[in-house]
């Protein structure tokens, strides 16, 4: 099973602010829904709880700490390797992590592969994503897109594989 995370950070590494994007692009919105369709999707719970509606049509996994916290409609567990082993039972083919900061961190070592929307801006906030050593990752495939009316940065989509 593939381990995937999808994320995206701006150029001050910045993927968050106060549990929110710092920004709003509709097509990297569809992306990661396009991308994780189907899939089971891991997450830490501010995260979870950050959403505003359910991630419909994928199997979503809470961490926490908590032995004893529930996510209706979802699957939770304790860490990254009990989430991936739940996802692998159920016969998954790639597993993706969704956030957040810690859950990235955690996540890192972890992961064969990263989606990641590049965000051509510096923006403020107070959650980062770790920064990446570019001899643990080879870039596959860049697709660049300029603002527009409804992007007000400019962004690519890139795909990263672990060079082990």
């Amino acid at each position: 099973m593939i381990k995937t995370i999808i994320v995206a950070k701006a150029a001050n590494q910045v993927i968050g602010n106060g549990d929110q994007l710092s920004w709003h692009l509709p097509a990297d919105m569809r992306h990661f829904r396009r991308t994780t369709l189907g899939h089971h999707v891991i997450m830490g719970r501010i995260t979870y709880e950050s959403l505003a509606r359910p991630l419909l049509g994928r199997k979503i996994i809470v961490l926490s700490r908590n032995v004893y916290y529930k996510a209706p409609g979802c699957y939770t567990a304790t860490d990254l390797q009990k989430a991936a082993d739940l996802a692998e039972r159920a016969g998954e083919t790639e597993v993706f992590v969704a956030g957040g900061g810690a859950t990235y961190q955690a996540a890192i070592a972890w992961v064969d592969k990263i989606c990641l929307t590049e965000v051509k801006a510096e923006v403020a906030g107070d959650t980062f994503f770790p920064a990446l050593s570019k001899y643990e990752w080879i870039e596959t495939k860049r697709i660049s897109h300029q603002p527009d009316a409804q992007h007000r940065y400019a962004y690519d989509f890139v795909e990263l594989i672990r060079t082990r």
